[in-house]
C-alpha cells in the first residue's frame, strides 16, 4: 500500500488484527527488518511496518528540505491518516526509535505506547558535534561510492560485529537488504534526519511532561545507546528500562525471540492497563525509606 505524505508517497505492509502496532525501522535497513516481530505479534495486533522515505519502493525526494526529524514523526502520523487509525503503540530501532519518541512528543495522545530500541546514539551533548561531522562524512560517501559498495563497508562497522558473530545468515540478509538502498536516499537521510536531529538531552523538560507508557530497549554492548537509554529511563515518567545482555545495537535481529517475549509482556500490560508510572525515589533514602 501507497500512503500519501507530505513530499512522498510511503510503502507500508499490514498483517493481523487488533490493537494497532507501527513499526519503524532503523537507517540502515527497511520494514523487512520487522519480520520476526510481526510474525509473533500479526497473532493478536494489526502489525503496520513501512519504509520511511528515501527507502524504495517508498519515494525518494530529492530535494535535502524533504528530509527532517520533525517530517520523519510526520510521516509515522501519515500512516495513522491512511489506515484510519486513531490510536497505534510505535516500536522503533535506532533512527525509527527517535521518530517514535518525537511522534510521540507531537502526537501523545495517537501513541498507546513507545517502545524505542537502540536510541540515543550522538545524543550526549559532548558527542554531538563529532556525531554531526561523522554524518556528513557517511552522507559524503554514498555519494562517492554508491550504496551497494558503501553496505560492504557499513556492515563490518562496530555497530553490526555482534549481530555477524551471532547469525552470520541473518547478517547476511541484513547486507544485502542494505545494499539495495537508495544511494540518493540514503545520502538525504543521513544529511537531514540523522545529522540535523535535535539531542535527546535538549528535550528533557518535553519528555518530563510525556505521560505515554514507554519501553526502552538497549544492549550492553551497544556502549554508545547505553547512557542515552538510562538517561530516557530516568526521565520519561512511565518508561521501563529492558538490557540485552550481550548485545549491540540491532537488538531486533540480534535477539529475536528476547524481543518478542518482553515486547508481548510490554504491550500486554498497557493494554490491560498495568502499566503505570514509576513512583518517584529520588533523594530518599534506600534504607530508611520505609520507616515512619
Amino acid at each position: 500500500m501507497l500512503i500519501q505524505s507530505d513530499g512522498a508517497k510511503l510503502y507500508a505492509e499490514t498483517a493481523g488484527d487488533g490493537p494497532a502496532v507501527i513499526f519503524v525501522h532503523e537507517f540502515a535497513d527497511n520494514l523487512q527488518s520487522w519480520s520476526n516481530q510481526i510474525s509473533a505479534l500479526s497473532r493478536r495486533y494489526k502489525c503496520i511496518a513501512f519504509n520511511a522515505r528515501g527507502y524504495p519502493p517508498s519515494d525518494v525526494p530529492e530535494d535535502p528540505e524533504l528530509y527532517s526529524q520533525k517530517i520523519a514523526a510526520e510521516d509515522i502520523n501519515a500512516i495513522f491518516e491512511g489506515y484510519e487509525i486513531d490510536e497505534a503503540h510505535i516500536v522503533g530501532c535506532s533512527m525509527g526509535a527517535f521518530a517514535a519518541l518525537h511522534f510521540g512528543l507531537m502526537y501523545p495522545k495517537k501513541a498507546s505506547s513507545i517502545t524505542m530500541i537502540s536510541c540515543g546514539y550522538g545524543a550526549p551533548k559532548h558527542l554531538q558535534k563529532g556525531y554531526s561531522e561523522d554524518s556528513q562524512m557517511l552522507s559524503d560517501k554514498y555519494v562517492e561510492l554508491g550504496a551497494e559498495r558503501m553496505a560492504e563497508l557499513y556492515a563490518e562497522g562496530a555497530f553490526r560485529q555482534q549481530f555477524k558473530n551471532k547469525d552470520y545468515r541473518g547478517w547476511l540478509e541484513f547486507k544485502a537488504r542494505l545494499a539495495s538502498h537508495s544511494t540518493l536516499g540514503a545520502s538525504l537521510t543521513m544529511l537531514g534526519v540523522q545529522r540535523l536531529r535535535p539531542s535527546l538531552y535538549d528535550l528533557e523538560k518535553e519528555i518530563k511532561e510525556l505521560l505515554v507508557p514507554a519501553l526502552v530497549i538497549v544492549g550492553d554492548e551497544d556502549d554508545w545507546c547505553i547512557e542515552p537509554s538510562i538517561f530516557l529511563k530516568r526521565t520519561l515518567p512511565m518508561a521501563g528500562l529492558s538490557v540485552f545482555p550481550r548485545t549491540a545495537h540491532t537488538v531486533n535481529l540480534e535477539e529475536p525471540d528476547m524481543t518478542n517475549r518482553v515486547l508481548i509482556d510490554f504491550l500486554a500490560m498497557v493494554e490491560s492497563g498495568r502499566w503505570r508510572s514509576k513512583q518517584d525515589y529520588m533523594g530518599k533514602s534506600a534504607l530508611l525509606s520505609g520507616l515512619k
